[in-house]
């Protein structure tokens, strides 16, 4: 009788995401009901230096391979998926001088950017072969740096590009990889 070896099947990114994006959408409400809107006054660079703060901290456990706070690297990465879709939410509605949002609202908002997010990924996981698969975890947080900078660069241009993509390309991108992250970091 002839061995069967059994076949490896590919996992299912779409669904990989939606379990990514659950999570995160799943804290994004949880703080949501703590602390309200509150994010909404936040300007668009000071996002920009949330998101740094939690990349940086991401390459810093990385490089130190410890967390001396007790948390690790995963709710970074969750942090980095939320408030990069605040971003996209404020860039759509302007800062406010006092959170303003409804909580249902923020989270359609909230839902519209995220599917945003994902068509985005599969158009390019189509064209890419799902490359980022191959990709080490590290290159992905120094992706989102890049990302972080290239944000800083186009504000300090008081947004304007010549020839780049604009912020929310950029923050798009930063949500994809963030939960690309997430992703990796479940399969290890």
């Amino acid at each position: 009788m002839a061995e069967i070896t059994p076949v490896r099947l590919m996992p299912d990114t779409g669904e990989q995401y939606d379990r990514a994006a659950a999570e995160c959408f799943n804290v994004f409400t949880r703080k949501m009901k703590d602390y309200g809107p509150s994010w909404r006054i936040l300007r668009p660079s000071s996002i920009t230096d949330q998101l740094f703060i939690k990349a940086n901290r991401i390459r810093s456990l990385e490089e130190k391979g410890e967390s001396r706070v007790g948390e690790g690297i995963r709710p970074e990465y969750v942090g980095l998926v939320n408030y990069s879709i605040m971003g996209l939410i404020q860039l759509e509605l302007g800062a406010a001088n006092e959170p303003d949002l409804a909580t249902e609202d923020a989270q359609q908002f909230y839902q519209r950017h995220l599917a945003e997010s994902k068509a985005l990924m599969e158009r390019k996981n189509h064209d890419y072969g799902e490359a980022w698969r191959d990709m080490r975890l590290k290159s992905l947080t120094d992706l989102i740096l890049v990302k972080i900078h290239r944000i800083r660069q186009i504000e300090d241009n008081e947004g304007r590009t010549e020839i780049s993509e604009g912020i929310d390309a950029n923050l798009h991108d930063m949500v994809n990889y963030a939960i690309f992250a997430l992703i990796k970091l479940g399969e290890e």
